[in-house]
């Protein structure tokens, strides 16, 4: 039951922050997301389907830790993503890698693999600081959201199933 509040959470919360960054950040303000950014909304959908998998089939026991494992991969996967952001947005202007084609001319030109890893590669684009709140650009909340998500879902993952029969039976 309690599991059931916490997959709620984690698919409103991950389809509620692709929405922002969609209708929000991209299109009222036209700030265009760079390919980590777009990597990161991905995660997020990850997130959202594991969870939406645990509302719809109210798994028990052994596939509601399949669905833990995977929200939390998922999750983990946004952290290094976003980890990634942050640490090109650090990068002294030199050292900053020069801006390469875009996330649509790679899908359609190189093999998936490859766009994956000139993607998580980093670009220009993705050294760029568009916005801040707070003081913190926007990977560097994405950090904290994904540190989050992978601490909920790792909890998910690792609490023990009290069994309220395991009494009952073994009289």
């Amino acid at each position: 039951m309690i599991a059931k509040g916490w997959y709620w959470l984690g698919f409103l919360g991950s389809l509620t922050l692709v929405a922002v960054a969609y209708f929000y950040f991209e299109k009222h303000m036209g700030l265009a997301p760079c390919p980590l950014c777009i990597f990161q909304r991905a995660a997020l959908l990850g997130v959202a389907l594991c969870c939406f998998f645990g509302l719809m089939f109210n798994p028990a026991k052994v596939w509601s830790k399949v669905i833990a494992f995977g929200a939390s991969v998922f999750s983990m996967l946004g952290l290094a993503i976003a980890g990634r952001q942050v640490w090109l947005q650090h990068l002294p202007e030199d050292q900053v890698p020069e801006c390469g084609p875009d996330l649509a001319f790679m899908l359609d030109v190189f093999p998936l693999q490859e766009v994956i890893s000139t993607v998580l590669q980093g670009s220009g684009e993705c050294a760029e600081v568009q916005w801040t709140a707070l003081g913190f650009s926007m990977p560097e909340w994405m950090v904290f959201i994904f540190l989050v998500m992978t601490l909920l879902c790792l909890r998910l993952l690792f609490k023990r199933e009290r069994n309220y029969f395991s009494g009952a039976l073994g009289r």
